[in-house]
């Protein structure tokens, strides 16, 4: 089946950036993410030779080992060790399948029916396929093995239980083809789907939606069976030459012997508008609100919207110069000074204002976002139940950006900040004199509070102090730069160690040893980020979803972020010898170096702060 499916202390190619935000830089990356949210690099996709698609995405390569990313809440993307021999992937709601060369089964990811558990004995399967939350497997000897969730009777495989050569796991139902080109449908029944359809013959291939279905004749032709609520069952004319279907939650999708996709049903969400050019695929793939196509040359093309989990932007998973992470979405900055938004996008935190372009920093709150503009204006967008997207006037000068849960802060060329939104616990309340700062940082967490960084390397907290987060501990000197996790606090100090404090249930505050080298901090819900000068990141804290499961292989970094239960990392595409920070021609040996002698002597103008 096709499934239907903080504030952040940043290092930025080239530019020093010291606060919530992120500020663009020369050289160009890719970002990768891990956590509830993965994300892998764009070059992991090479030589792919398979895909099948749900709010996660799990790719076959041709070397046998697996690569998945988008939703991860379950561990559906944490590829089974050893990445090995597979030869044939799967799907679900919230689960996956591979089918390794010796004929056994992987199953990971949620468990709730007991559908990772493959029944014993594990052996001689041949295919497999993996449904909302149930599994068929195809045995060598033509029976079939269901297992998981059978509320609707889907893994009751009616007998005579032989003869079968192809299996599809549909929502609530199960298909099966038998030798002799006939299919067998069992499990929910709604509006008789699970009815002998006719004609009932030279079936060879099959593809199960939500509540509907698609069988492919060996003449070319498609027949459609179940739900038509939106013309999903309504094959185009002409209805011929096809190879390949595939079936998402409530459209359809069919490939032509040239190459070229028809796609029908609901299209709200584009998923049935192919992209141009409409030519040289090889497989299609669907979920409940976007499509995948898979062409000769390797490449995968997504449409429609179905983005929650970032699972289209690995296609386009370059150029990137700074990222920011929401609670629930993210924002990357490109070089060419354009926003791509992806997650949680009802309060339309993904929905970037026309015109985008001139960007140069990036912040991303709770439901809402923030946009730097190259001429100091910010852009905001999202929810403004607060006032959280009202920049005050005038609006100008502004040279970094930090978003809270409900609050923003923007910093001035003049070291002033402004604040704006939910200020229940005073976190709008710039302490005096407000004057001084260099970078800004705002909780996360439901409990706003805020952070500045002065010229002077001491650190002014406000807000809500329930848990510490805004006491810093002494001394305090020395930092040069600044993050805020939910409700927990981080500085770098110049000698390379990090501070923390606030709540500290889940030991997001014990930074471990060797506490030396970071040359950035970020804080999520409950855990923490540390950047190292080496492109290595440490990270610490709750580890429920593997938010602190840094990425393989863990070098090249050279930006963070974090919040709620996900972790994103930036990596240059130019190669850093010696690390994130090499000694230049001007003696300037690291990032720290550079900050503290800026310091010495502020000069805003040869430093972009955020």
């Amino acid at each position: 089946m096709k499934r239907f499916s903080v504030v952040f202390c940043l290092v930025c190619f080239g530019v020093l950036c010291l606060g919530t935000g992120a500020v663009r830089g020369e050289a160009t990356g890719s970002i990768v993410g891990w956590g509830t949210r993965v994300l892998p690099e764009k070059s992991a996709l090479e030589n792919l030779v398979a895909i099948d698609a749900g709010s996660h995405v799990v790719g076959l390569k041709s070397n046998g080992t697996i690569v998945a990313w988008g939703r991860n809440d379950y561990g559906q993307c944490d590829i089974p060790i050893p990445n090995a021999d597979f030869v044939a992937i799967s799907v679900g709601g919230e689960h996956s399948l591979a089918l390794r060369s010796n004929g056994t089964i992987k199953a990971w990811g949620r468990n709730n029916d007991r559908q990772c558990i493959v029944p014993a004995p594990n052996a001689d399967f041949v295919a497999m396929s993996a449904g909302g939350y149930h599994n068929l497997g195809l045995k060598s000897d033509g029976t079939i093995v269901a297992w998981g969730d059978s509320t609707h009777g889907q893994c009751d495989v009616p007998a005579p239980n032989a003869d079968f050569i192809v299996v599809e796991a549909g929502a609530n139902f199960s298909i099966g083809i038998k030798s002799d080109s006939t299919i067998v449908a069992w499990g929910d029944n709604s509006g008789g789907l699970c009815d002998p359809p006719w004609p009932n013959s030279d079936i060879v291939a099959v593809a199960a939606g939500y509540s509907h279905y698609l069988r492919l004749k060996s003449d070319g032709t498609i027949y459609a069976r179940g739900s038509n609520y939106y013309g999903q069952c309504n094959v185009p004319t002409p209805n011929a030459d096809f190879v390949a279907v595939a079936a998402g939650g409530y459209h359809s999708l069919g490939l032509k012997s040239d190459g070229t996709i028809v796609a029908w049903g609901h299209n709200g969400f584009g998923q049935c508008t192919v992209p141009a050019p409409n030519a040289d695929f090889v497989a299609v793939a669907a979920n409940q609100y976007h499509s995948i196509g898979f062409k000769s040359d390797g490449t995968i093309i997504m449409w429609g919207t179905e983005n929650y989990w970032g699972q289209q932007v690995v296609q386009s998973n370059v150029d990137f110069v700074a990222v920011a992470a929401g609670y629930a979405h993210t924002l990357g900055l490109q070089y060419d000074e354009t926003i791509v938004a992806w997650g949680a996008t009802a309060e339309g935190q993904c929905d970037i204002p026309a015109p985008n372009a001139d960007f140069v920093g990036v912040a991303g709150g709770h439901a809402h976002s923030l946009g730097l503009k190259s001429d100091g204006t910010i852009v905001a967008w999202g929810d403004s139940s607060y006032g959280q997207c009202d920049a005050p006037e005038p609006n100008t000068d502004f040279m970094a950006v930090a978003a809270g849960w409900n609050h923003s802060l923007g910093l001035k060329s003049d070291g002033t900040i402004v604040t704006w939104g939910d200020n229940t616990y005073g976190q709008c309340n710039v302490p005096a004199p407000n004057a001084g700062f260099v970078a800004i940082a705002a909780g996360s967490g439901s409990y706003g509070f805020s952070l500045g960084l002065k010229s002077d390397g001491t650190i002014v907290a406000w807000g809500h102090n329930g848990f510490g987060q805004c006491t810093v501990p002494a001394p305090n000197a020395d930092f040069v730069a600044v993050a805020a996790g939910g409700y927990h606090s981080l500085g770098v100090k110049s000698d390379g160690t990090i501070a923390a404090w606030g709540h500290n249930y889940s030991g997001q505050c014990a930074v471990p040893a060797p506490n030396a080298d970071f040359v950035a901090a970020a804080g999520g819900s409950y855990h923490s980020l540390g950047l190292k000068s080496d492109g290595t990141i440490v990270a610490w804290g709750e580890n429920y979803y593997g938010q602190c499961d840094v990425l393989e292989p863990n070098t090249d970094f050279v930006a963070i972020a974090a919040n709620q239960y996900h972790s994103i990392g930036l990596k240059s595409s130019d190669a850093i010898p010696g690390g994130v920070w090499n000694t230049n021609d001007s003696g300037v040996g690291s990032l720290r170096q550079a900050i503290i002698n800026a310091n010495a002597a502020p000069d805003t103008s040869l430093i972009a702060f955020a």
